[in-house]
């Protein structure tokens, strides 16, 4: 029988079981929602000098939302954190971070008010919140883009924190998730609910052979996508057939599809964001993968000199440069692919 594109994940699932022997059902126990927040807080400490501190009194725009007043490392305060983490019927669903101050030096300056919102399951009163890996992922993308605005140290309030281009803001963020599977974030935060312990080392093992499963598909379905992105925008003209126009572009097998069809291909249409440019999401993922590669490199996730290069020219420096130099003044050469290839699994 014929194997189509639609079957793809469905056995794809049935042979990570089969060959992994893997549930991330397993993970949840470890993955303390409190203890995740801190592990957020923990690598921010360890590689940028700022430290959190939770503030009962100050009222924000639901009592679920937590206040966090930032602090330099001598003290002083950088601005203030505001994380909202639960789901609730009034919310919009998703998850993203936004600023309700920007900070900037212009006239008498201003500190930066930034804040992150989830949507994570609100457990039982008396109750610890567990989060999958996907989700503890997240938090840790969303505080990567929190600390863009937290850190940030320009002059201009247009050029502060996530005011950059489309193709370098995620940067931040998608390196950010990098920390959540360092052995020793998780050996001090990723504790048993129950018992204290921390994540057998097995565990953790069988969960980074099994994320880059599947791999080369999930690469290729999204290359497809951003490929017919950058056909349709190049294009003077109406199509009048664009399944047609998708095939004679792409030439794929049938065995797999583009990750967004034309007629649904909202990112493209709905606005200008992302309109010939949806490639930005994997150059992003270049981007993360070889700075992060610069730490491992070094043989320390914390190295102090690249931590601090890092902090002066991504995090801090907001659209005050062209990315191309920001990123050179913190790597010392241009992005590669490879590691972005390796991370997938790829080579």
């Amino acid at each position: 029988e014929k194997f189509a594109a639609w079957d793809w994940r469905f056995y794809q699932e049935k042979l990570r079981a089969e060959k992994f022997a893997f549930d991330e059902a397993e993970l949840k126990p470890y993955l303390q929602l409190e203890r995740v927040i801190d592990a957020c807080f923990d690598v921010a400490t360890r590689l940028f000098g700022i430290s959190f501190e939770e503030k009962q009194g100050i009222a924000a725009w639901h009592p679920d939302a937590r206040v966090f007043v930032v602090q330099n490392g001598d003290g002083s305060e950088r601005g203030l954190f505001l994380a909202d983490y639960f789901a609730r019927p009034s919310k919009r669903s998703g998850a993203w971070m936004s600023a309700l101050k920007s900070g900037y030096k212009l006239g008498h300056g201003s500190r930066p008010v930034i804040y992150n919102i989830m949507n994570f399951a609100k457990p039982p009163a008396g109750e610890a919140a567990l989060l999958s890996v996907d989700e503890a992922k997240t938090l840790f993308h969303e505080f990567g883009h929190a600390l863009h605005g937290i850190l940030t140290d320009v002059t201009w309030p247009s050029v502060s924190g996530t005011s950059v281009s489309r193709d370098f803001v995620e940067l931040p963020s998608q390196l950010y998730e990098h920390w959540l599977t360092v052995p020793a974030v998780l050996e001090k935060h990723a504790l048993h609910v129950k018992t204290g312990k921390p994540m057998p080392k097995d565990l953790l093992n069988k969960m980074l052979a099994a994320r880059t499963f599947g791999a080369g598909f999930a690469t290729v379905e999204f290359t497809a996508s951003a490929l017919i992105d950058m056909a349709y925008h190049a294009r003077p003209d109406a199509l009048q057939e664009p399944l047609r126009f998708e095939a004679e572009t792409l030439d794929m097998p049938d065995s797999i599809a583009m990750r967004h069809r034309t007629p649904h291909f909202g990112h493209v249409f709905a606005g200008d964001g992302y309109s010939a440019g949806y490639y930005s999401y994997m150059w992003s993922e270049v981007l993360d993968a070889d700075a992060f590669a610069a730490f491992e490199e070094a043989g320390d996730p914390f190295n102090p000199a690249l931590a601090e290069r890092l902090k002066q020219n991504i995090y801090a420096a907001g659209g005050s440069k062209d990315p191309e130099e920001l990123y050179m003044a913190f790597r010392g050469k241009m992005p590669s692919p490879e590691a972005m290839m390796a991370k997938r699994g790829l080579v």
